[in-house]
């Protein structure tokens, strides 16, 4: 029976935590309406809909079945495939692309700027590492933040050595 006087508290507390969150959230909600920042003509530039999103081409860059150039022929593939990097960066075709660091068979990711799989599939066979089987790429219709173009324009303000 001593139990009960705590019990009774703890849903009295329980209750009163609950009242005071709906009326934090219902304020900050109010708040918020009216300082969104939505700009109908920076999200027309973008391609965005109503939500600030748009289908992009997501990549994972896969160990391909020719990993046996020598060190030096590796080197000038990768010294390529970074050059195709930054030339679909600059035509605003490739948002985003980097490795991961784990030395497992997916090597890395892009995030292409256009629509289909098939656009996506063309600008991946101008890489030379692709066009050496060094490379594979698996390609996927991605669907994200319209805003993702903008981030090379950031990048090169945030990168002391160029890729």
């Amino acid at each position: 029976m001593k139990w009960i006087p705590t019990l009774i508290f703890l849903t009295i507390l329980s209750s009163s935590c609950h009242i005071s969150t709906e009326a934090s959230y219902t304020v900050t909600t109010n708040s918020s309406d009216t300082t969104s920042g939505y700009d109908s003509a920076y999200a027309q530039k973008l391609g965005a809909d109503d939500y600030g999103m748009k289908t992009y081409v997501f990549a994972y860059l896969k160990a391909g079945p020719n990993r046996s150039q020598d060190s030096a022929e590796a080197i000038n593939l990768q010294r390529a495939h970074l050059n195709n990097i930054t030339r679909l960066a600059n035509e605003g075709k490739l948002v985003l692309a980097g490795p991961f660091l784990d030395d497992g068979e997916v090597r890395g990711i892009y995030i292409f700027n256009v629509s289909t799989v098939e656009e996506a599939r063309e600008l991946t066979e101008t890489d030379p590492a692709i066009q050496a089987g060094r490379l594979v790429m698996e390609l996927h219709s991605w669907y994200g933040s319209a805003a993702l173009i903008d981030l090379n324009k950031w990048h090169t303000k945030a990168a002391k050595t160029p890729i």
